[in-house]
């Protein structure tokens, strides 16, 4: 009898932590709300989905209720179509804090049409960013949702599209490397002009007579520690995400890694020498 006891003793607080870190929203509105231009944000299917809109009056923007101290967020997305030139749909992680600010990027440049559509990522850490890369997806975006993840642990930073990695930031503290582990987090979507920058460095602007312009999003899952939440939850070896499978890439993601970077990578701040003439310490880490 006491052992059957200890047993569902055990089980239950098992259950009762991955209640306390994990949150599946089946509806947008439950974990999240509008950032800027609420009436830019469209809900969709009961709340299951939602769609940004971009006009010439302004862009939107949506952030998580809570703020999260490492695990895993993913959401499917929907690209803006056709001639996106001069438009950016982000999904991030931003501590919101002032200057010692932490960050994790993806930037999805839109472009003229039949060009393919580049993602760049980077990564702030302790407040020091310029850490970009990009990469141009092998399918067009824009015609079918497609999943984009970032996984947040102590070990590492992956982010992945539909489970392909494109980018891993390891932790290298040890060789006094900027590393994101004490600031939480928040998750957040935006949908804006920048067509200073955005295509082809700014040459390609944007055609306001294709707006409005529209990105959708649906399948919202952020598993990690909320903060506030339990206290030992960041720090607990035994969160999925920071178990044994997960503290590296495995061998199939290993190859699909290298087949990103070889065939699909067009710019990486570490070979950058006009800016970096000595790359930064954590391209030879």
């Amino acid at each position: 009898m006491m052992a059957a006891t200890l047993f569902l003793c055990i089980v239950t607080l098992c259950t009762l932590m991955f209640i306390q870190i994990t949150a599946r929203p089946t509806t947008f509105a439950e974990d999240f709300k509008a950032a800027w231009s609420e009436s830019h944000i469209r809900q969709v299917d009961g709340g299951k989905a939602i769609q940004l809109v971009l006009d010439q009056s302004t862009g939107c923007g949506f952030s998580s209720k809570r703020k999260y101290l490492f695990g895993k967020v993913s959401m499917k997305i929907k690209l803006v179509p056709g001639d996106s030139a001069g438009t950016v749909t982000a999904f991030y992680m931003n501590s919101d804090t002032d200057t010692v600010r932490d960050e994790l990027d993806f930037e999805f440049l839109g472009n003229r049409s039949g060009q393919p559509y580049s993602v760049q990522t980077n990564i702030f850490a302790h407040g020091k960013g310029d850490r970009e890369q990009r990469v141009n997806l092998w399918f067009d975006p824009s015609l079918d949702f497609h999943t984009y993840s970032i996984l947040w642990s102590h070990k590492h930073i992956v982010f992945y599209v539909d489970d392909v990695p494109i980018r891993e930031y390891k932790n290298n503290q040890a060789k006094n490397i900027a590393y994101p582990t004490s600031q939480p987090m928040g998750v957040y979507s935006t949908l804006w002009e920048a067509d200073d920058w955005a295509t082809r460095g700014g040459l390609e602007k944007i055609d306001w007579s294709k707006a409005p312009f529209y990105a959708y999003y649906k399948d919202f899952d952020i598993e990690g520690c909320p903060v506030p939440g339990p206290a030992n939850c960041p720090s607990n070896p035994h969160n999925w995400w920071e178990g044994y499978a997960f503290q590296s890439l495995n061998a199939v993601e290993a190859r699909r890694y290298r087949w990103v970077r070889v065939n699909h990578m067009v710019y990486d701040y570490c070979t950058d020498k006009s800016r970096y003439p000595v790359p930064p310490v954590e391209c030879h880490a």
